[in-house]
């Protein structure tokens, strides 16, 4: 089983910045499976749970997406949670987070390593004792000028971005499904060919 949390902060006032773009693939992803994410009380998240891959003779995998209902640099508490209620593994973890070290739009799989600064990031491996789970990383770029980063990532995407956004999710939750359907080796290899 595939747990899959998208990295963001509460409410509409964050909605649209570069810094819930993982939420916004959770969401587009609960759509595709004709789900909605509802309250699990027990980790703090809005959770659903989904099967990924089904096809005639194939009953799919299970997986649950989910979105912390507290702040970024706190994503850890509710990711444990949710792995010990619903019994995941951290290496069948997947993070999806903004980077700006990838140009925006720049979609990219890997499995641990370092943490580049993002407090999300670090809380997750902070509170799962191991930095051994999937990360898919969403480039959003360096701020332009001497703008800070962190004003950056707590600002919306610009105009021109989000004309953009709605096909670059939508190769982010092909990104997630494959890892699910085809293993991480096989989804690496397909979206850094195509991205």
């Amino acid at each position: 089983m595939f747990t899959v949390v998208g990295l963001g902060n509460p409410g509409p006032k964050y909605a649209g910045n570069r810094h819930n773009i993982g939420q916004m693939v959770i969401d587009r992803l609960a759509e595709q499976a004709g789900t909605t994410l509802a309250v699990h009380k027990q980790s703090n998240t809005r959770a659903a749970s989904v099967r990924i891959g089904i096809a005639p003779g194939n009953p799919g995998k299970q997986a649950i997406l989910a979105i912390s209902n507290g702040y970024m640099n706190t994503s850890g508490g509710p990711t444990s949670s949710l792995l010990k209620y619903f019994g995941g593994e951290p290496t069948s973890l997947i993070v999806i987070h903004d980077e700006l070290d990838l140009p925006f739009g720049t979609l990219r799989l890997k499995r641990g390593g370092g943490e580049g600064g993002h407090n999300g990031l670090k809380s997750i491996s902070q509170s799962l004792k191991t930095k051994d789970y999937i990360r898919l990383r969403f480039g959003v770029g360096r701020p332009p000028g001497r703008q800070d980063p962190a004003h950056f990532v707590l600002s919306d995407f610009s105009a021109t971005e989000r004309k953009e956004l709605p096909l670059l999710i939508e190769e982010a939750a092909d990104a997630v499904l494959d890892v699910i359907t085809l293993g991480l080796d096989k989804a690496t290899m397909r979206l850094h060919t195509a991205n």
